[in-house]
């Protein structure tokens, strides 16, 4: 009978260990398979808040399947314990493994609310952007110059929030003045800071936090700069003109200023590399303009003829050859644009009224392109 009993009790726990082995397996599965949610969605962890507080609101939110597994598995992997607080994209078929990765990372918000520091050209911008968790994009719902314009109060309460993002965006053919007025004005860095070299900063996005000085942003633009002009000095075409990586950064600060047109950032470049393997001046207008106003702020008006004319370091219509140093801060495009243009026989551009360039192989064809380009500016003028 205990032989019996013992055998009954053996096959129970085999069953028992085969029943637990099920579970844990479709448990796995369902930890590390693709999630329920259909479209993205804002998760907000509170400061204080649980692995239990989380798996509730995501599996309310249809996040996860099974709250429970989702606490288990983050529990069984040791991220229970390291749950962040902040505002955290969750991905439409994120796996609970994918989610409890998210969630205790770290670092800054993926998503909620950002604020962004547009330093531009002509203009500086505040926006503050909310993630809209169906289409997982920001939109504006506030935006403010910090010269010029109140403080919303939009701005005021996001501020005020613990999780925040915060980031500096720098236009392409800024200059490193108009980048270190910018950052003055963006309150939550700390510290002054000298500017630096012209074209030795790169325009990006950079994400910044409560608290970071101003020189340490600074030192990363340098940093990212150093890398894009490397990388294109590195892939230059071998029949380019240019001997060195610093005159590849001046011509491409030119060719910023000159086009605001992504496409013909290359045909510009080839007028600028045709005329310098001719020995013909560049004669371009921007850098007139710099030898002006040295890149602290915009000139804001047209140049006159006797500016054409003076000579200063950086006019092209005096000078030969390259300025000595850039008249902006160029972006990838334009470092690559400048050692690698376009096979063209052009010498000659001017505008052509829809915001791009007419460009021309011959004085004549020049001078007939200039035409039509007065007569338009004549008859904007009279409207």
């Amino acid at each position: 009978m205990w032989r019996h009993i013992a055998s009954n009790a053996i096959t129970l726990l085999i069953v028992a260990v085969f029943l637990l082995g099920g579970v844990v397996i479709w448990g796995k599965s369902q930890y590390e398979g693709a999630g329920p949610l259909g479209e993205p969605i804002c998760l907000r962890v509170a400061p204080g808040s649980t692995m239990s507080w989380v798996s509730r609101d995501l599996e309310t939110r249809g996040a996860v399947s099974n709250g429970a597994i989702f606490r288990i598995g983050a529990d069984y992997t040791e991220k229970a314990d390291k749950l962040k607080a902040g505002s955290f994209l969750v991905p439409a078929g994120a796996s609970m493994e994918e989610i409890a990765d998210i969630v205790t990372r770290g670092g800054a918000s993926t998503c909620g609310t950002e604020v962004v520091y547009r330093i531009g050209v002509t203009r500086q911008a505040v926006q503050v952007r909310e993630l809209d968790p169906q289409t997982g994009k920001f939109v504006e719902v506030a935006a403010f110059n910090p010269v010029e314009g109140e403080t919303p109060d939009a701005f005021t309460k996001v501020r005020a929030q613990a999780d925040t993002r915060y980031r500096i965006a720098i236009a392409e053919g800024v200059t490193s003045w108009q980048i270190v007025d910018g950052l003055k004005r963006v309150d939550l860095l700390n510290g002054e800071v000298d500017v630096p070299a012209e074209g030795s900063l790169a325009p990006d996005s950079y994400e910044v936090r409560v608290g970071d000085s101003r020189a340490s942003v600074i030192e990363r633009m340098q940093d990212a700069q150093d890398v894009l002009v490397a990388a294109a000095w590195e892939a230059r075409s071998p029949d380019t003109p240019l001997k060195s990586p610093e005159e590849m950064l001046v011509l491409a600060s030119i060719i910023e200023k000159e086009t605001g047109v992504p496409e013909e950032r290359r045909q510009v470049a080839s007028v600028f590399t045709n005329r310098l393997k001719r020995g013909m001046k560049l004669q371009t207008d921007p850098t007139v303009i710099y030898g002006i106003t040295r890149g602290e702020g915009v000139l804001g008006r047209g140049l006159r003829q006797s500016e054409l004319r003076r000579e200063t370091p950086w006019n092209t219509y005096v000078i030969e050859g390259l300025p000595p140093t850039p008249i902006a801060n160029p972006g990838r495009a334009s470092l690559e644009a400048a050692v690698d243009p376009d096979e063209t026989n052009f010498i000659f551009f001017v505008a052509d009224g829809t915001g791009g360039h007419a460009f021309a192989r011959t004085l004549e064809e020049h001078n007939r392109n200039v035409a039509k380009w007065r007569q338009i500016e004549a008859e904007r003028a009279n409207q």
